[in-house]
């Protein structure tokens, strides 16, 4: 077996436009790709932050063995030397594609379907959604899922897991990232943004996931983006969304999900599972959220909870919306 000393980098300019960035490719490790011989499926749910090797750990154990290829539209190849260290695999690589251009390669395509593991990077989820949705680049993850392929993301990389996502667009490079307050104010504002069907993971269908939870106070904006999914506007609740739910991931946390259901919480901070089938409220346009109520869990690490059921060893409490402000049932007023 030939084991690569240097990094491997490839850079391929597509032939139908020179101006739009190619795809860069980082490999460390075996130049040949192994097939692993007990591969499981698994979903990593980081919440950002600093790195969770515990996280990587799971991931890594699913891929037995086999070759791990990180997933990024923005930055460098900075996961490859601590995967390589962290965890026993035939390969690590890092594969950026910053362009619809690059997501069209069949190049690009090929690699991701080689992979025994997959992990999207955090950064800019609006990039994942502008550059890979509706590409060769979404129809190979989906494939990867199908076939069982264990696959985390984090930040960027978690808000695109769910059916639904945030997916940022209306966000723009001079503007903060949409925060709790600005949301709550008009559910309807321009940076609320939502897409569906991205990913196809069994188990997280009509979920929406938030990342850098209670660091950054992002409950309010994830009641929002339940309220606008559950009832897009004036009329009768949607039945195709009318039992979306939220999950919540702290920094430096992560929500570990078998294909079953089966969750653990890992890491310093929380996960919450929210419930939004008996909200309910006016949806009507440019004004503050009225809705609830929303039941929730708050799972510690250490602590489980089913995705199935919808239950686990947590604490409950519910939460409502009353023009734009949050009321707890929890000792206090306490939102998280």
């Amino acid at each position: 077996m030939v084991v690569l000393i240097a990094i491997l980098i490839a850079t391929v300019t597509a032939a139908t436009s020179a101006q739009s960035p190619a795809f860069r490719y980082f490999r460390v490790g075996s130049a040949t790709n192994v097939s692993p011989v007990s591969p499981r499926a698994g979903f990593a749910l980081m919440g950002g932050g600093d790195d969770l090797d515990e996280a990587f750990h799971w991931l890594c154990d699913r891929a037995d063995g086999g070759d791990f290829l990180v997933l990024r539209a923005t930055g460098d190849n900075e996961y490859n030397p601590y995967l390589r260290k962290l965890c026993h695999l035939n390969s690590v690589a890092t594969l950026i594609i910053p362009s619809r251009t690059a997501a069209g390669d069949p190049v690009v395509a090929r690699t991701i379907s080689a992979a025994s593991a997959i992990f999207i990077a955090g950064g800019d989820q609006a990039n994942y959604i502008n550059f890979w949705m509706g590409t060769p680049v979404q129809a190979a993850l989906n494939e990867a899922i199908r076939r069982g392929v264990p696959i985390g993301g984090t930040s960027a990389g978690l808000a695109v897991l769910g059916e639904y996502a945030y997916s940022a667009q209306g966000d723009k490079p001079d503007d903060p990232n949409l925060d709790s307050k600005t949301a709550l104010a008009d559910p309807f504002n321009s940076h609320v943004t939502l897409v569906q069907g991205f990913l196809d993971i069994p188990i997280l269908k009509n979920i929406i996931t938030d990342s850098h939870f209670a660091k950054r106070n992002r409950m309010g904006r994830l009641l929002v983006f339940l309220a606008r999914l559950k009832k897009p506007d004036c009329k009768a609740k949607s039945e195709s969304t009318a039992g979306v739910r939220g999950i919540g991931v702290d920094q430096e946390s992560a929500v570990l999900v078998g294909p079953d259901g089966t969750a653990s919480v890992v890491g310093n901070g929380n996960a919450w599972f929210i419930d939004a089938r008996n909200a309910d409220g006016p949806l009507c346009g440019p004004q503050a959220l009225t809705f609830g109520p929303y039941s929730l869990t708050r799972i510690t690490p250490g602590r489980t909870f089913n995705l199935q059921t919808w239950t686990g060893d947590g604490s409950t409490y519910r939460l409502s919306v009353t023009i734009g402000e949050l009321q707890s049932t929890q000792p206090g007023g306490e939102i998280y």
